[in-house]
């Protein structure tokens, strides 16, 4: 697949919407993620207001992401001063007790937390750790820990060059590691928005990365021993350049990955897109399968838009939930939902 190349195209399909928040012209709807609870149907999203703006707003789904309730109400007020793109995670300590996280970027990656399922949500101290965006990856590692990464700017004043960085908690989320650099500055290249997965035997960790000069592929880097060193960045296939990734794998061992289209040339570029394939193909830079136009952007300046949450359901539905423009006209973006299955598509 290169630039001129065709792709499988849902956009149109409104049947599978579900507009979780609608912007209005007052009221911009940004950067969702969400998180899917083991009873295979609960989820969460939260998000923000404005680009980068004010945490706050979050909603609660209890049939799979087919309806939604909004839960700004159960978030504690100091949520509400925490800005720019919250990521929620499940995370589970040593001694079996669930926590539900959600990180954001500033003041100092602060944070919220559920002990009890999402029902009530309470404030605990910042992380203290300066970034750009928090935590875009956590994945569990083999002794039970969990590896989360982000990225930042070398000081306050200047962010780019960027660096991405890690950090580890063994206690389920309530003390994390110093942070330390996993993927330096350079001047070709800049890394950001790190997504890790998983090898098929379990013994590589493959980080991919959003490339925020834009002038070529997104970076990716490999681990063999849990994160403690990794490779250096080189560039993924064409097929997978875009920012913010996020993805889930499917049961017969393929990779679906959402993210902003961004590769060189596409027809395709700044909306919001998926990528099917194996692990062999990202970790190989191969093309993959097939890319999947979910959502038109319709946006003037067509770059705002991903920061997915891409959640698998027991049925096998994918339900991929993005900010875009989601229609032309005066209102802003709003907070979507896209749904569907890959055997439904071929």
């Amino acid at each position: 697949m290169n630039a001129g190349s065709t792709h499988i195209d849902i956009s149109d399909q409104t049947d599978r919407h579900v507009v979780i928040a609608a912007g209005t012209q007052d009221i911009y709807q940004g950067h969702p993620t969400t998180l899917l609870m083991p009873d295979g149907k609960t989820m969460f999203c939260v998000w923000t207001y404005n680009h980068g703006g004010p945490c706050g707003p979050a909603a609660r789904s209890d049939d799979g992401g087919l309806t939604w309730t909004r839960i700004d109400d159960l978030m504690p007020e100091g949520f509400t001063k925490h800005e720019n793109c919250p990521s929620i995670y499940r995370l589970v300590d040593p001694e079996g007790i669930e926590r539900l996280w959600v990180f954001s970027a500033q003041p100092n990656m602060p944070r919220i937390v559920s002990e009890d399922g999402g029902q009530t949500w309470r404030e605990l101290p910042a992380l203290g750790f300066e970034c750009v965006m928090t935590f875009s990856s956590v994945i569990q590692l083999k002794d039970g820990r969990y590896l989360g990464m982000y990225h930042k700017g070398p000081d306050s004043e200047d962010r780019s060059p960027l660096v991405v960085l890690q950090s580890i908690t063994a206690d389920g989320g309530l003390t994390w590691s110093t942070p330390q650099v996993a993927t330096p500055a350079r001047a070709d290249k800049d890394p950001c928005e790190p997504l890790v997965v998983r090898s098929d035997d379990g013994e590589e960790l493959t980080c991919i990365m959003r490339e925020n000069i834009h002038q070529g592929m997104s970076l990716m880097m490999f681990s063999r021993d849990e994160a403690q060193t990794w490779s250096e960045a080189v560039d993924t296939a064409w097929e997978l350049t875009g920012d913010r990734h996020q993805g889930v794998k499917l049961p017969d061992g393929r990779w679906v990955i959402a993210f902003r289209d961004q590769a060189p040339d596409s027809k395709t570029r700044g909306h919001f897109m998926a990528w099917v394939g194996a692990y062999d193909d990202i970790r190989n830079a191969w093309p993959g399968q097939y890319r999947i136009k979910l959502l038109h952007n319709y946006a003037e300046q067509v770059v705002d838009c991903g920061y997915p949450g891409v959640v698998l359901l027991p049925d096998g539905t994918i339900v991929a939930t993005t900010y875009i423009k989601y229609r032309p006209g005066p209102e802003q973006h709003s907070v979507v939902s896209v749904r569907f299955k890959l055997d439904d598509l071929n």
